[in-house]
């Protein structure tokens, strides 16, 4: 299926297309059959990680799809047991193995660990594997302001994006900022909220969805987008995958943004125990 899905343009020339694959928790066959639909109905970005335990998964549906290589755009994340430079790299020699794919197209840090102290290393083990041609675009997952000045500071090298927990109920609008200032293009995972699901059943995100003949869920990505917003969605139903890019068609007001900004409730809306100055993401 050919569909038009906007892009954005990263700070190191490459592009991305507005709304990507999430794949968290997609697994084994029924997997490989909701990657290779969400393929079919347009999705070039798919969206993995280490920690995922599905790289497999990923890369059959790669290996079956009828798209070529070149036109996918594969993104994998560094876990945090391999933050050491020397297990970073063979880290990501290794997703590439599991993938079975020659380089990533996007590879990121998956959560700062500052505890560890050890994400500057990681960064630059990103940086240098680009280098090798394992990755073609570097970025991080869940970096507040100060990690981000670090790795900068260190080494010079600024990260293309900054996948970030981003919801109607935990905006982020603070760290979006920051990366908009530092031309860091902001991914949203879970746009939707996880656990905290009734976000697709807020009642004034319903009475926007309604005005417009929407979903929820597009309102939703449509808000992203018209943040400079990149959204990361997991969809298993192929109704819903072919309606998170049916969001080109229409435009939000000022004031439906400013309502939808509105129901952000700080941080008792994060997803708990995510704060990325305390959570230790290592299995």
């Amino acid at each position: 299926m050919s569909v038009n899905v906007n892009q954005f343009s990263l700070n190191d020339g490459t592009t991305l297309p507005a709304v990507g694959l999430g794949t968290v928790h997609i697994k084994g066959a029924k997997g490989v059959t909701s990657v290779l639909s969400a393929i079919q109905n347009g999705y070039r970005l798919i969206d993995t990680s280490t920690n995922y335990n599905n790289e497999g998964m990923v890369g059959e549906a790669v290996r079956r799809s009828n798209v070529p290589r070149e036109e996918l755009i594969i993104s994998s994340k560094l876990p945090g047991a391999a933050h050491d430079y020397d297990k970073a790299i063979l880290m990501i020699q290794e997703s590439l193995y599991r993938i079975g794919i020659d380089y990533f197209d996007k590879y990121l840090i998956h959560w700062p660990l500052p505890k560890q102290g050890k994400y500057v290393e990681a960064w630059q083990a990103l940086v240098d594997a680009q280098k090798f041609g394992l990755i073609k675009t570097i970025g991080v997952s869940n970096f507040l302001e100060e990690h981000l000045t670090a790795i900068i500071e260190e080494t010079g090298v600024t990260p293309a994006t900054n996948q970030i927990e981003r919801h109607p109920y935990f905006n982020n609008k603070a760290l979006v900022k920051v990366n908009d200032q530092k031309s860091i293009l902001t991914e949203a995972w879970s746009p939707f909220g996880r656990e905290i699901n009734k976000v697709l059943t807020d009642p004034v995100i319903k009475k926007i969805a309604d005005h417009y003949g929407k979903s929820p869920a597009q309102i939703i990505l449509r808000w992203n987008y018209e943040n400079n917003v990149l959204s990361v969605a997991k969809s298993a139903s192929t109704t819903n995958q072919q309606m998170n890019l049916d969001l080109f068609d229409f435009e939000l007001t000022a004031e439906d943004r400013q309502l939808l900004d509105q129901l952000d409730k700080g941080e008792e809306g994060r997803l708990q125990g995510q704060h990325p100055n305390e959570y230790e993401e290592f299995d």
